[in-house]
């Protein structure tokens, strides 16, 4: 059965930290694009970062550049999302998503990424 399964959400103060786990279960992780994305209540979902299967040039949204890094172990099908100096206008729920081509073509499409996650909440107080 194919699942995502993200975890590492949580409350934390404006400037602190957090540490996203994405695992993938049931199709061949270490063969596709792995994305993650934010969705804020009342907001539209964004793609938050992108990472090519065998790790290379990943993608950032301009809001989280130089703050977030993404990475991934193909030995663990597992992706992670390193959040720091997180600000209020970052909570929202994390998804993670996974598709053969996306980081080709449209990594910021939530539609474009054949399995998605359920989420996980980050919320970050002022």
């Amino acid at each position: 059965q194919v699942q995502l399964v993200e975890s590492g959400g949580g409350s934390v103060q404006a400037g602190g930290s957090l540490r996203l786990s994405c695992a993938a279960y049931g199709f061949s992780y270490s063969s596709n694009c792995m994305g993650w994305f934010r969705q804020a209540p009342g907001k539209e979902r964004e793609g938050v970062a992108a990472i090519y299967a065998g790790g290379g040039s990943p993608y950032y949204a301009d809001s989280v550049k130089g703050r977030f890094t993404i990475s991934r172990d193909n030995a663990k099908n597992t992706m992670y999302l390193q959040m720091n100096s997180l600000k209020p206008e970052d909570t929202a729920m994390y998804y993670c998503a996974a598709d053969p081509s996306a980081c080709l073509d449209s990594w910021t499409t939530w539609q474009t990424y054949k399995y998605r996650g359920q989420g996980t909440q980050v919320t970050v107080s002022s």
